[in-house]
């Protein structure tokens, strides 16, 4: 039998019996914030693990979970198929990295470091445009892995074309547009520690190295973004800040970028069915992991109903609180094609580097591999709606 996702199990057991190795991060989604807690700068954790408000948002996200139950089967095939096709592309698993800025903030190897994790794993390398990096050192560190671009909706149309035509260039193949950030929410953690990491050049590399951007900042300031990092840095993030876009927008990038598009921060059905008519080809259904707004209802919450609108048409991805791999099983039964990760990778880079969020991923395939096994569920064209319950709303 070739090796399977569900190996890694066998692996760690291996290695804990017959050479008392330990994992590199532990395997509880339940302690991993903690232990990441321990190693990071209070103020970079505290920015990483932050929500809204009081962080009803992102307790709402996990209570949508529980609020759904898996009815195993039994007497099953024994193979597990965990591969899927999105966009006409297949990938080994439906789990993607999600789009997440200032990387620098866990570990050193910043994007680069993450996105060779993931193209080793056969995971899509989402990155964000809040990034440390430039677009040419993540198409190298990827290789021939799969890597899709999320885009901060620039003001100037200029700005937006030499950021899309540079993601192209370097095979950047998807392209995904957030819409629920065009103004910053109210983050006590944040706050309190009076921190924003854009402000001082930190996640803005990205925008300073476009030569558009450089070249407007020039002719606006008289001097260059590199005479000017922190000036420029606040000029940049009032690019992308402040101010929304509209749908009547969304014709400019349709016609702007030839491969797949997708809305990230769909949360109402309404808004899907105005992404289809817009000419999208994808939505996430998304409340950015309850960092934007307090008292939003949960991702998984309104998942089915927008599903049920719009996803026989276009793609509907999920994102925003999945830690395990039965709840991956969950979101796919409820008609995700596939969901992304972040805050858990993002701890185990924190932890222990590259060989923390790898163990971090593998662990999580390794749970969506036994999760399908254990609930008789052979692969994920299998995960329908037939195999889960709701219950009542659990106590917050």
């Amino acid at each position: 039998m070739s090796e399977t996702y569900g190996d890694y199990q066998k692996t760690i057991y291996t290695n804990g019996m017959h050479d008392g190795m330990r994992p590199v991060v532990t395997t509880d989604p339940e302690k991993l914030e903690a232990q990441a807690r321990e190693v990071m700068e209070k103020k970079a954790f505290e920015y990483v693990a932050g929500g809204a408000g009081s962080k009803a948002t992102m307790a709402r996200n996990r209570a949508a979970f529980d609020n759904w139950k898996l009815i195993p089967r039994m007497l099953a095939a024994t193979t597990i198929d965990t591969s899927t096709n999105i966009f006409g592309q297949s990938y080994p698993s439906p789990i993607l990295m999600a789009p997440i800025g200032v990387q620098s903030l866990a570990h050193l190897d910043k994007e680069p470091g993450l996105a060779s994790v993931c193209s080793s794993l056969g995971i899509p390398y989402i990155m964000s445009s809040a990034a440390n990096s430039s677009f040419e050192s993540v198409a190298a560190a990827s290789g021939a892995g799969k890597r899709w671009f999320q885009l901060y909706w620039p003001q100037d149309n200029e700005i937006t074309l030499s950021l899309l035509n540079r993601a192209k260039e370097n095979g950047f193949e998807v392209l995904v547009v957030t819409l629920d950030t065009w103004s910053l929410a109210w983050r006590p953690a944040d706050l309190d520690n009076g921190f924003l990491p854009f402000l001082t050049g930190n996640g803005t590399e990205f925008g300073l190295s476009d030569p558009v951007f450089q070249a407007k900042y020039k002719e606006k300031t008289g001097i260059s973004v590199q005479e000017d990092i922190v000036g420029a840095s606040k000029e940049w993030l009032s690019q992308i800040v402040g101010q929304n876009h509209t749908w009547e927008e969304v014709a400019f990038l349709r016609k702007a970028w030839s491969g797949p598009l997708v809305l990230k921060g769909i949360q109402h059905v309404q808004d899907g069915e105005k992404a289809l008519a817009s000419g999208c080809d994808g939505i996430v259904v998304s409340n950015h992991g309850g960092r934007q707004l307090d008292g939003a209802i949960g991702s998984l919450d309104v998942l089915p109903e927008i599903v049920d609108a719009v996803g026989s048409k276009m793609t509907v991805l999920f994102d925003s609180g999945i830690r395990t791999g039965s709840d991956i099983v969950k979101a796919l039964a409820l008609g995700a094609r596939g969901v992304f990760v972040g805050r858990p990778v993002m701890y185990g880079y924190a932890i222990n580097g590259q060989a923390g969020a790898e163990a971090v991923l593998r662990g999580l395939l390794a749970d969506l591999h036994l999760s399908m096994a254990t609930a008789g569920v052979m692969s994920v064209r299998a995960c329908r709606r037939d195999i889960i319950r709701r219950l009542p709303d659990v106590k917050l």
